[in-house]
């Protein structure tokens, strides 16, 4: 069981709830820059006093309501306006549902009847939607939308905030007299999306949202400036990048668009950047193939040859003989926090080489969403880091290797699924979550990510095979863009051995008999019974969840 480590924790103000977050930064950094964005394709900011402010106003003027002890959900992408209702939200006895703006039209009535939300912020692409489907939700909703105009049957959230001003003005203080819930008590509903199945409601309390941003902080650092990219619907981002952001007092950049990404860098300059698996391997592979595409390769390795004698000397110039890779990233780049799956080793030794300290942990929505993160000067990215000081870490029913399934009990853990008690007690035993991850821990105490539960492939001799380890080496092949490890049967049932289903970068041409060969070569190291017997190549990319999981079950052949 792992529950801390002797590695050396920060300083971070303590705090018991979110109201009481940004109320100090309102009173102790007011002035400073909060936010900055685009709005109506002008540059626009907000200091912290004025963000607070925002929240109060919305509060007052949906207290005034009688708006209180309700659920308040929002969808839409990426926006200041989002963030108002989030912690004017979490700052009240309300509780909060995002929606993930990417959903089925179905779905997301489905999510908005399952919440009982009572009120929905949207953008204003969802107004018709919300208009032409009225008779379908299951309770009252009032619908408030962020458009700059007013439409008929929606709430103006620019009125609101106006009107909510004017009696805050006056002297209206129902908000802030709001008598605060219990912090053990629900706050928060977030809908996972998973490969397969309807999405569960995952109930946090604020006490496994403040333990989340507090206990973050203490294993991780931040800078004076973030880019926030990823959606705000998922806990990663609301959780540990816009409140930890918030809590530091940091400046955070809001990319509303991933097509923007690559000029909001250059414009935005941050020091530090949440990101994916995903979006870290599309930024390596973009890198990696203008080294190629330029001719610069061999200057390259040279370089690199160079810096590491440097350093073993106590002298590091990555940012000055790798200035041009820094540029994309705006030049002032220091970390790189990858969340969500584990990262290609050779990828974080790319980012260590060039300057860029690529952080990788491991979360789950379930457990809000943080438990383990690599330490800026104690970081392996083959691992996920060290568990947080707040939980307790045990692997279940350990095999030979130490491998097993991944067992979480602390202050980040989940109340249970929203009106879903069997789910929850499948999961939920004796305050111990079964993540459904398989992991095991290394001699230095840091975790390690070897698969899914759901994924695992025992094979007919009684091997147990994880394809997310076959599809890491798969994936180190650079003309590889995706790929799907799976176990293929006769029609007795019998094993005929692994198979790869692969889908090539269209930018780099690779013939299958190649292509064999280079799957064979980077298997090489692997056991027998760890080697693919057919390759599938595939006309285009795989389906994929809102959360740019690759929908494994669809491909896999029973």
């Amino acid at each position: 069981m792992k529950n801390q480590t002797n590695y050396p924790l920060n300083e971070v103000e303590p705090f018991s709830t979110l109201r009481e977050m940004i109320t100090k930064r309102a009173e102790n950094d007011g002035d400073k820059t909060a936010f900055k964005f685009v709005h109506n394709k002008t540059d626009m900011e907000k200091t912290y006093r004025e963000f607070y402010l925002d929240t109060v106003y919305l509060g007052t003027k949906l207290t005034s309501m009688g708006i209180e002890n309700k659920h308040i959900s929002c969808i839409g992408h990426n926006s200041y306006e989002w963030l108002v209702v989030y912690l004017c939200t979490l700052s009240s006895n309300n509780v909060f549902i995002p929606i993930d703006k990417d959903l089925p039209s179905g779905d997301i009535i489905n999510v908005i009847n399952h919440s009982e939300a009572n009120v929905v912020f949207c953008d204003e692409k969802y107004e018709k939607l919300f208009e032409e489907n009225k008779d379908k939700f299951e309770n009252p909703v009032k619908f408030v939308s962020f458009s700059d105009k007013e439409t008929e049957g929606f709430l103006n959230y620019c009125k609101m905030l106006e009107e909510g001003k004017t009696l805050y003005d006056n002297g209206d203080m129902c908000f802030l007299n709001q008598k605060p819930n219990d912090v053990n008590e629900l706050k928060s509903i977030l809908y996972t999306s998973g490969t397969t199945g309807r999405s569960k409601g995952v109930m946090l309390s604020e006490k496994n949202i403040v333990s989340g941003v507090y206990y973050g902080l203490r294993v991780s650092t931040v800078f004076d400036t973030c880019l926030s990219v990823l959606p705000y619907h998922h806990a990663y981002e609301s959780v540990c990048d816009i409140l930890v952001s918030l809590h530091k007092g940091s400046t955070i950049c809001i990319n509303n668009n991933l097509k923007q990404v690559l000029n909001n860098l250059k414009k935005y300059q941050p020091s530090y950047i949440m990101l994916v698996p995903a979006v870290v391997e599309m930024f390596y592979s973009k890198i990696q193939k203008n080294i190629k595409k330029t001719g610069k390769e061999k200057g390259f390795n040279l370089l690199i040859k160079l810096s590491r004698g440097l350093r073993k000397i106590g002298i590091d110039k990555r940012r000055a003989l790798f200035k041009d890779i820094h540029d994309v990233f705006g030049g002032r780049m220091i970390k790189i926090v990858c969340g969500g799956a584990p990262i290609r080793p050779e990828i974080g030794e790319f980012f260590d080489d060039i300057g860029i300290n690529l952080i990788s942990g491991y979360g789950i929505t379930e457990c809000a969403p943080l438990v383990s993160c690599n330490r800026d000067y104690f970081n392996d990215t083959a691992t996920v880091g060290t568990v947080l000081p707040c939980l307790e870490v045990k692997i279940d029913e350990p095999n030979a290797e130490g491998i097993g399934e991944i067992m979480v009990k602390g202050d980040v853990v989940m109340m249970g699924y929203y009106k879903a008690p069997e789910q929850t007690d499948e999961v939920l035993k004796d305050g111990w979550f079964y993540t459904g991850d398989y992991g095991k821990f290394n001699d230095k105490e840091q975790l390690m990510i070897t698969g899914r539960k759901k994924n695992l492939i025992v094979l007919s001799n009684g091997k147990n095979v994880f394809p997310e380890e076959i599809e890491e080496y798969i994936s180190s092949i650079p003309e590889v863009s995706e790929v799907v490890v799976y176990s293929k049967k006769n029609s007795d049932g019998d094993e005929k051995g692994l198979t790869a289903q692969i889908y090539l970068d269209p930018e780099l041409p690779l013939s299958e008999a190649d292509l064999k060969k280079k799957v064979s070569a980077a298997l090489s190291e692997l056991p027998i019974y760890k080697q693919v017997h057919e390759i599938v190549l595939r006309d285009e990319p795989f389906e994929k969840t809102t959360s740019n999981k690759i929908k494994r079950q669809k491909y896999i052949e029973q």
